[in-house]
């Protein structure tokens, strides 16, 4: 029995994809290693949205291609997004390369592998696109063995932002059908799961196109109002959502449907208009301000993120000012920065302007610390009071030895002593300690 061991880069949506192809390896009769030394086979799924994670990949797969000239039997593929960007490419870079496997081929790995196995170990490269290949990513490789389980609604996206490679690497938008998604959703927690993320490039263009609008609401509406009634289900997220989709019928779902957590993640980009309308992101800073305005007065406490790119080609002094000022105005809980990363192909790459790359530090820096300090804020006043926390099971870290971590309904991380505590179980915690990111405390009961 082979042994396949898949290291994923990037985003949420790449950590899907590595456990539907690790599920459907499984089904096919290969075994998951633990690590690349114990494996047959090492597959790296791979991340494009900046330079450094395809620099990492790339590095990764050199130090696998020296492991190889000991283990000859090695067999060493690539697959997802920077696969499906620099395809063919990548067997000229590392020649001991096996596998260049794209987005939409994912689910073929397993026949891909097979067939070269047992057919003179030929070099394979598929990144073509293929109908119906949102419908793929649907098996999970060990479903229940945490209380938490992402579930993708949709591939690809249709937006333009001028910064962005994903509409190359993901191409078009293709949803599934609500009934198929209930289904996976119907089956995790029959396994234990009490906690799903719906994930999409842009959840709130699910269904565009496809599914009506119907009494006024949203396909991605209609979505979440039926993920709603799942029994046994009591956690809904998603990831994530696009200033432009985000309208008052999503909105009023905060509140109303009892799953859904209070908790939002909505990229700004950038404080500044001039270079909103630089990056093609089809709305203004006011526009966005008017929707956190509405979440914040549907759900007093609600917890926000962003995403901020610093150093965007143009972006001056006072452009960087704006996306300083914005975030002192809106204190989020957390704040996704990114320093401006260079994508061949797209059309920020060729802008006048560029940022030189030690001012983009500095910026980045300058807002990081700023930014720190507000989570930090925030987590302080919630010192003294009780949280409910769903048990996801023991850190990695030896730093918290001894404890368990769950996150809040507004998903924050929380760290407690774990005895007489499960996995899965919903737990009162009254919080003790606070950090920018992180809370500790102590569990108020471990009887239900």
């Amino acid at each position: 029995m082979k042994k396949v061991f898949i290291k994923t880069y990037g985003c949420q949506m790449n950590e899907r994809d590595s456990d539907a192809v690790a599920a459907m390896l499984l089904g096919r009769g290969y075994a998951l290693a633990k690590s690349e030394r114990d494996a047959d086979v090492v597959l790296l799924n791979t991340c494009s949205v900046r330079d450094l994670a395809e620099q990492k990949a790339i590095g990764k797969m050199g130090l696998l291609t020296r492991l190889k000239r000991r283990r000859s039997h090695l067999v060493l593929g690539f697959m997802g997004c920077m696969a499906q960007r620099l395809g063919p490419q990548l067997f000229d870079r590392l020649p001991k390369v096996d596998l260049v496997i794209g987005t939409q081929k994912l689910h073929r790995i397993p026949d891909h592998l097979d067939h070269f196995l047992n057919n003179g170990h030929h070099p394979i490269h598929d990144t073509a696109e293929e109908a119906g290949s949102q419908n793929a990513i649907r098996d999970h490789a060990t479903p229940g063995t945490r209380p938490t389980a992402f579930v993708s609604i949709m591939q690809g996206c249709d937006m333009q932002c001028s910064f962005c490679i994903v509409p190359t690497t993901r191409g078009a938008e293709r949803s599934r059908s609500i009934e198929e998604i209930l289904t996976e959703i119907r089956a995790l927690v029959a396994c234990g799961v009490k906690e799903v993320t719906l994930l999409g490039q842009i959840v709130t263009s699910y269904g565009r196109g496809v599914i009506p609008i119907l009494d006024g609401k949203s396909a991605f509406v209609q979505l979440l109002e039926a993920v709603n009634t799942v029994p046994g289900l009591e956690r809904i997220r998603f990831m994530s959502a696009h200033p432009q989709g985000f309208r008052d019928d999503l909105i009023e779902c905060f509140g109303r449907l009892e799953k859904l957590c209070e908790y939002v993640h909505l990229p700004l980009q950038s404080g500044s208009d001039r270079i909103l309308k630089a990056m093609c992101r089809t709305y203004t800073v006011d526009k966005y301000r008017r929707i956190i305005e509405k979440l914040r007065a549907r759900v007093p406490g609600i917890a926000l993120s962003t995403d901020i790119i610093v150093g965007f080609p143009g972006e001056t002094d006072a452009d960087f000012a704006a996306s300083v000022r914005i975030c002192e105005e809106m204190e989020y809980d957390n704040v996704f920065l990114f320093k401006y990363s260079n994508r061949s192909g797209t059309p920020a790459a060729t802008m006048p302007g560029q940022v030189p790359q030690e001012e983009i530090v500095r910026r980045h820096h300058h807002l990081w610390k700023l930014t720190e300090t507000h989570a930090a804020h925030r987590n302080a006043h919630l010192i003294g009071h009780p949280a409910q926390v769903l048990v996801e099971g023991e850190p990695e870290s030896k730093k918290v030895e001894g404890r368990l971590f769950g996150r809040t309904r507004c998903n924050r991380l929380v760290y407690f002593p774990g005895a007489g505590c499960r996995r899965g179980q919903l737990l009162g915690v009254h919080i003790t300690r606070a950090k920018s990111h992180t809370l500790y405390g102590e569990p108020l009961n471990t009887d239900h």
